[in-house]
Formats: C-alpha cells, sequence, structure tokens
C-alpha cells in the first residue's frame, strides 16, 4: 500500500508555509493554499478560542488581514485564505464577456484591490467579442507619467492579442474621485491604442466598497 505523502515529508524549502514566508502568497499553487488552509494546527487554547481572541483583537473579520503583530504563521494561514477568494472570484472572471458580467469584474477587482496600501495599475485584456482573455498588474505607485508607460500598455495588449482593455487601478484612500494625473494618463493610454486599434473600453479605479467607472459618467 502507498504511503500517504504528509507535508512533513517535503523538503524544507517546498514547504507552503516556508514558501509563502519567502516568495509571498501569490507564488503558491491551488494545491499549496488548499494545504496551509486545512491543516490541523495545535494550540494551548482551543482552535475556537484563538479564533475569538483574534477576532476581537482585530475588530472584525476583515480587519483581520490588516494584524501585523501576529505570529507570522498565523499571517500566511490568513493571507491563504485572502489568496482562495481572490482565486475563485476570478476564474468566475476569465472567459466572461466583460459586458455581461459587470458584477463578476467588479467582485474581483474589489477583492484584488480594496485593501492594498499602494496603487497599483492594473490592465485587463479583452478579444473581440468582448470575452475577457486576462489581466495583469502592470505598474505600481502612484498614477502619472513616470509610473504608468502607455507603450508597455499597448505591447502587452498585442502580446494577448487583444482588441480592446479595460484600465484599472486602486486608491489605497478610499475615495474613488479620479485626480488629474488619472485623467491625463487615461486619454494618453487610449491615444496609444488607437496607434495599432486597440479600444480602450473603461478606466476603473477602486476605493472603499465602491468604484468609478470613466465609461458608466462618460468621461471616456
Amino acid at each position: 500500500m502507498r504511503k500517504k505523502l504528509s507535508v512533513r515529508d517535503w523538503p524544507e524549502s517546498e514547504r507552503p508555509a516556508v514558501r509563502a514566508m519567502e516568495k509571498g502568497i501569490d507564488a503558491l499553487s491551488d494545491a499549496e493554499l488548499l494545504s496551509l488552509i486545512l491543516r490541523k494546527c495545535t494550540y494551548e487554547q482551543t482552535e475556537v478560542g484563538v479564533a475569538l481572541e483574534l477576532l476581537h483583537k482585530a475588530g472584525g473579520l476583515r480587519q483581520l488581514f490588516d494584524l501585523r503583530d501576529l505570529p507570522e504563521s498565523q499571517q500566511v494561514v490568513l493571507q491563504a485564505v485572502r489568496e482562495v477568494g481572490r482565486r475563485v472570484l476570478k476564474q468566475g472572471m476569465l472567459g466572461q464577456n466583460f459586458v455581461r458580467s459587470p458584477q463578476a469584474v467588479t467582485d474581483y477587482l474589489t477583492a484584488s484591490l480594496r485593501d492594498l496600501k499602494r496603487e497599483v495599475f492594473k490592465v485587463i485584456f479583452l478579444d473581440k467579442g468582448l470575452k475577457i482573455l486576462g489581466e495583469k498588474d502592470m505598474f505600481f505607485g502612484t498614477v502619472d507619467e513616470a509610473a504608468v508607460h502607455p507603450r508597455e500598455v499597448v505591447r502587452e495588449a498585442l502580446f494577448q492579442n487583444a482588441s480592446s482593455l479595460v484600465l484599472v487601478h486602486n486608491h489605497p484612500s478610499g475615495k474613488t474621485e479620479p485626480s488629474r494625473e488619472d485623467y491625463e494618463i487615461t486619454q494618453k493610454i487610449k491615444t496609444a491604442c488607437q496607434t495599432v486599434s486597440i479600444r480602450v473600453l473603461d478606466h476603473i479605479i477602486i476605493g472603499e466598497n465602491q468604484y468609478f467607472s470613466f465609461s458608466e459618467r462618460s468621461q471616456l
């Protein structure tokens, strides 16, 4: 009979918790994420007692993910839970028609970007039928001319064989009102894409439980 392979039998460098600490939670496979969440942990307190203590300390479930003074092993498990949720929403978005499935798109974008402490500029790529081909985090920091390069957006869109795209970024402040730089970079990317017949369908700004759509406000 074949012996079941335990995570403890893996080389230490390949164990999910170690890899997550060294390379980040998004480096783990689906199986590794699930193994982190499902593994049995032993505490002097009951697991429910630990959970209640953490919830009280954080002030709620969502706030748990912002705690920074937890043991590293607990932080990794919480990050794994968040990452599984993000991947589930992403799978629900990919392959969908962007126009017909706006809720799936905004749910994924909110889960991915809402709680980040820095701005992330993401691009969603679509085919001729407006089916979502994929998405990519392209720039990090502030959305200005120095940080976001239209030519790189065009290059990636051509690589993805996209016919149109949607620009997305978050405002860590939680407010979704576009800045002057947001308007400027939107127009620069739109102009650059027009040279290769790629359409920019929207620019979405993710905030605290809300979003701003340039297209919905007729500002594209």
